[in-house]
């Protein structure tokens, strides 16, 4: 395939943003030869995913080493992520590559979100995957500590969202991430789905509804591959909606009277 041999000409010439670009340039190039001219924007839609994955990986390794140690945990949850996104040996040492520069104590984070925002800010919904993708990071180890929140926060400000905007995205994906372990005990899956759509047993079926979409509508493929979302990290964002599925899903059933 043509997006793996224009990466690693990329990388030879360019360094690690080269391999990226080209990796994704070579993506594009598949997919104009399976699906016409049609089907891609070549210069939008390239330069935003290069930054938003240059983004989340450097962001990551900034939130794994807040607390002053990059784990295991840590390390193993950036390998998981980079499994799911299908990436083969060679991109695998570019993202890592860029995890590891984010680490570093010495590393400035400053012009990587000023090129964000340059680039990818004024999509709102690339904003909101970033911060969750990097929630998810800072949650690996089954919490999320208080050098890691007040990063979070600040990296939530720097690219624009308020806080009040960033605490209600934190709360979506602890919340989904405490449904998605405790769907086995019958007891508590019924209020952890209720928090993972950010409602209440008190809240109306149309407000539920209204919850129920407007999450499924953060996480539609179709809209964020529009906005520039890498298609590889499109599955990732499903997973997200298969949650806030199944959740509504046992909500509507628990309300819906029984013959």
């Amino acid at each position: 395939m043509f997006k793996f041999i224009i990466a690693l000409v990329g990388y030879h010439y360019f360094g690690i943003l080269g391999g990226v670009l080209g990796y994704i340039l070579g993506a594009m190039a598949d997919r104009y030869r399976a699906y016409g001219v049609g089907a891609i924007n070549p210069i939008n839609a390239a330069l935003r995913q290069t930054v938003f994955l240059e983004t989340v990986f450097i962001l990551m390794g900034r939130v794994a080493k807040a607390d002053g140690v990059v784990t295991q945990g840590e390390i193993a949850y950036v390998e998981q992520f980079i499994q799911k996104l299908g990436m083969l040996p060679q991109h695998r040492d570019l993202a890592i590559a860029m995890f590891k520069q984010g680490a570093l104590p010495e590393f400035d984070a400053g012009p990587t979100m000023q090129r964000f925002l340059a680039v990818c800010g004024r999509t709102h919904d690339l904003t909101q995957m970033l911060i969750v993708y990097l929630i998810a990071m800072a949650l690996s180890d089954g919490v999320v500590d208080t050098a890691e929140s007040r990063l979070l926060a600040a990296i939530a400000q720097d690219l624009g969202l308020d806080q009040g905007a960033y605490q209600r995205l934190l709360e979506m994906v602890l919340n989904q991430s405490r449904f998605g372990t405790s769907q086995a005990t019958t007891s508590t899956a019924l209020d952890e789905a209720y928090r993972a759509l950010g409602v209440s047993r008190e809240n109306t079926d149309q407000e539920i509804k209204r919850a129920y979409r407007k999450l499924m509508s953060q996480y539609h493929p179709d809209k964020l591959t529009g906005q520039g979302l890498p298609a590889d990290m499109i599955k990732i964002a499903t997973e997200h909606a298969q949650e806030v599925q199944v959740a509504y899903d046992m909500i509507v059933k628990s309300r819906t009277p029984q013959p």
